[in-house]
Protein backbone atom coordinates (compact mmCIF):
# COMPACT_ATOMS: atom_id res chain seq x y z
CA UNK A 1 0.00 0.00 0.00
CA UNK A 2 1.12 3.47 -0.69
CA UNK A 3 0.20 5.59 2.77
CA UNK A 4 0.48 9.22 3.05
CA UNK A 5 1.74 10.17 6.80
CA UNK A 6 1.60 13.59 8.07
CA UNK A 7 3.22 14.60 11.46
CA UNK A 8 1.84 17.72 12.66
CA UNK A 9 2.69 20.34 15.42
CA UNK A 10 0.50 18.00 18.03
CA UNK A 11 2.40 16.52 21.15
CA UNK A 12 2.45 12.45 20.77
CA UNK A 13 5.32 12.54 17.77
CA UNK A 14 5.95 9.04 19.06
CA UNK A 15 2.81 7.95 16.92
CA UNK A 16 3.46 9.38 13.73
CA UNK A 17 7.01 7.80 13.99
CA UNK A 18 6.12 4.49 15.42
CA UNK A 19 3.69 4.19 12.36
CA UNK A 20 6.51 5.02 10.27
CA UNK A 21 8.84 2.72 11.42
CA UNK A 22 5.86 -0.19 10.98
CA UNK A 23 4.47 0.67 8.48
CA UNK A 24 8.07 0.84 6.14
CA UNK A 25 8.80 -2.60 7.90
CA UNK A 26 5.71 -4.66 6.65
CA UNK A 27 7.09 -3.39 3.24
CA UNK A 28 4.45 -0.42 2.75
CA UNK A 29 5.59 2.60 0.27
CA UNK A 30 5.63 5.86 3.03
CA UNK A 31 5.28 9.74 1.79
CA UNK A 32 6.04 11.37 4.86
CA UNK A 33 4.61 15.32 5.14
CA UNK A 34 5.74 17.66 7.78
CA UNK A 35 3.26 19.89 9.13
CA UNK A 36 4.81 23.68 10.67
CA UNK A 37 4.76 22.72 13.98
CA UNK A 38 6.28 19.04 13.65
CA UNK A 39 10.12 20.66 14.25
CA UNK A 40 9.21 22.86 17.41
CA UNK A 41 7.44 19.92 18.99
CA UNK A 42 9.75 17.95 18.18
CA UNK A 43 12.72 19.73 19.81
CA UNK A 44 10.37 20.18 22.69
CA UNK A 45 9.61 16.54 22.93
CA UNK A 46 13.18 15.11 22.16
CA UNK A 47 11.55 12.84 19.58
CA UNK A 48 13.71 12.70 16.10
CA UNK A 49 10.78 12.52 13.38
CA UNK A 50 11.45 10.87 9.90
CA UNK A 51 12.47 12.78 7.08
CA UNK A 52 9.71 14.57 4.87
CA UNK A 53 9.24 13.17 1.11
CA UNK A 54 7.63 16.66 0.52
CA UNK A 55 7.42 19.82 2.60
CA UNK A 56 3.75 21.50 3.85
CA UNK A 57 3.91 24.19 1.01
CA UNK A 58 4.72 21.81 -1.65
CA UNK A 59 1.18 22.19 -3.38
CA UNK A 60 2.18 20.41 -6.69
CA UNK A 61 3.25 17.60 -4.58
CA UNK A 62 1.63 14.05 -5.51
CA UNK A 63 -0.28 13.39 -2.36
CA UNK A 64 -2.13 17.13 -3.67
CA UNK A 65 -3.97 15.32 -6.61
CA UNK A 66 -6.52 12.77 -6.71
CA UNK A 67 -5.04 11.61 -10.12
CA UNK A 68 -1.91 9.25 -7.64
CA UNK A 69 -2.56 6.55 -6.27
CA UNK A 70 -2.48 6.44 -2.72
CA UNK A 71 -4.58 4.20 -0.20
CA UNK A 72 -4.67 5.89 2.86
CA UNK A 73 -3.62 8.64 4.73
CA UNK A 74 -2.79 9.23 7.96
CA UNK A 75 -2.19 12.37 10.44
CA UNK A 76 -0.68 11.13 13.74
CA UNK A 77 -0.47 13.33 15.79
CA UNK A 78 -2.60 15.63 14.15
CA UNK A 79 -3.33 19.07 15.73
CA UNK A 80 -6.59 20.29 16.54
CA UNK A 81 -5.26 23.12 14.11
CA UNK A 82 -4.89 20.87 11.04
CA UNK A 83 -8.48 19.16 12.39
CA UNK A 84 -10.20 22.50 11.90
CA UNK A 85 -8.88 22.83 8.58
CA UNK A 86 -9.46 19.33 7.45
CA UNK A 87 -13.09 19.82 8.41
CA UNK A 88 -13.56 23.39 6.84
CA UNK A 89 -11.79 21.99 3.49
CA UNK A 90 -9.52 24.67 3.92
CA UNK A 91 -6.29 23.40 1.65
CA UNK A 92 -3.83 25.91 2.07
CA UNK A 93 -0.91 23.53 3.01
CA UNK A 94 -0.14 20.34 1.78
CA UNK A 95 -0.95 18.46 5.02
CA UNK A 96 -4.87 19.60 4.44
CA UNK A 97 -4.79 19.35 0.69
CA UNK A 98 -3.65 15.74 1.02
CA UNK A 99 -6.40 15.18 3.66
CA UNK A 100 -9.45 16.79 1.41
CA UNK A 101 -8.03 14.93 -2.13
CA UNK A 102 -8.31 11.79 0.24
CA UNK A 103 -11.88 12.55 1.47
CA UNK A 104 -12.93 13.98 -1.82
CA UNK A 105 -11.55 10.41 -3.82
CA UNK A 106 -13.57 8.29 -0.80
CA UNK A 107 -10.08 7.26 0.49
CA UNK A 108 -9.11 5.86 3.63
CA UNK A 109 -8.35 8.71 5.72
CA UNK A 110 -7.44 8.50 9.51
CA UNK A 111 -6.23 11.41 12.27
CA UNK A 112 -5.63 9.96 15.18
CA UNK A 113 -6.12 13.51 17.58
CA UNK A 114 -3.86 14.00 20.40
CA UNK A 115 -6.01 16.76 22.52
CA UNK A 116 -7.32 16.68 25.83
CA UNK A 117 -10.09 18.40 26.95
CA UNK A 118 -11.98 18.83 24.23
CA UNK A 119 -13.86 21.98 23.22
CA UNK A 120 -17.49 22.18 21.37
CA UNK A 121 -15.52 23.32 18.19
CA UNK A 122 -13.24 20.50 18.10
CA UNK A 123 -16.10 18.19 18.76
CA UNK A 124 -18.23 19.68 15.85
CA UNK A 125 -14.72 19.59 13.90
CA UNK A 126 -14.60 15.69 14.32
CA UNK A 127 -18.06 15.54 13.44
CA UNK A 128 -17.92 16.96 9.81
CA UNK A 129 -14.41 15.05 9.19
CA UNK A 130 -16.91 12.04 10.21
CA UNK A 131 -19.69 12.55 8.03
CA UNK A 132 -17.28 13.55 5.56
CA UNK A 133 -15.90 10.07 5.41
CA UNK A 134 -13.18 10.59 7.79
CA UNK A 135 -12.17 8.70 10.96
CA UNK A 136 -10.99 10.47 13.78
CA UNK A 137 -9.36 8.07 16.30
CA UNK A 138 -8.11 9.97 19.73
CA UNK A 139 -5.13 8.70 20.75
CA UNK A 140 -6.53 7.12 24.16
CA UNK A 141 -4.90 3.49 24.80
CA UNK A 142 -6.46 0.45 26.53
CA UNK A 143 -5.42 -1.09 29.28
CA UNK A 144 -6.68 -5.02 29.10
CA UNK A 145 -3.46 -6.10 27.86
CA UNK A 146 -1.74 -4.08 30.90
CA UNK A 147 0.94 -2.51 29.11
CA UNK A 148 4.01 -2.05 31.41
CA UNK A 149 6.09 0.91 28.68
CA UNK A 150 5.25 4.10 27.18
CA UNK A 151 6.27 2.09 23.89
CA UNK A 152 3.51 -0.55 24.55
CA UNK A 153 1.15 2.34 24.83
CA UNK A 154 2.03 4.07 21.72
CA UNK A 155 1.91 0.53 19.87
CA UNK A 156 -1.62 0.43 20.87
CA UNK A 157 -2.71 2.99 18.96
CA UNK A 158 -0.89 2.75 15.86
CA UNK A 159 -2.31 -0.88 16.35
CA UNK A 160 -5.63 0.82 16.10
CA UNK A 161 -4.60 2.76 13.48
CA UNK A 162 -3.43 0.25 11.07
CA UNK A 163 -6.60 -1.50 12.15
CA UNK A 164 -8.04 1.39 10.42
CA UNK A 165 -6.37 1.22 7.06
CA UNK A 166 -6.90 -2.91 6.79
CA UNK A 167 -3.59 -3.40 7.36
CA UNK A 168 -2.65 -6.76 9.57
CA UNK A 169 0.03 -6.24 12.13
CA UNK A 170 0.98 -7.60 15.72
CA UNK A 171 1.60 -4.77 17.82
CA UNK A 172 -1.17 -5.45 20.96
CA UNK A 173 -3.12 -7.92 22.33
CA UNK A 174 -6.58 -8.24 20.71
CA UNK A 175 -9.14 -8.51 23.60
CA UNK A 176 -10.42 -11.93 24.89
CA UNK A 177 -13.79 -12.16 26.69
CA UNK A 178 -13.28 -13.00 30.40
Amino acid sequence: MRIVLAITGASGLQYGVRLHQVLRELGHDVWVVHGSGAKTVSEAEEVEIPGADFGEKEMGAPPASGSHPVDGMVVAPCSLKTLGEIANGIGSNLVARSAEVMLKERRKLVLVVRETPLSYIAIKNMEKVTLAGGVVLPACPAFYSKPQTVEEIVDFVCGKTLDQLGIEHKLYKRWKSL
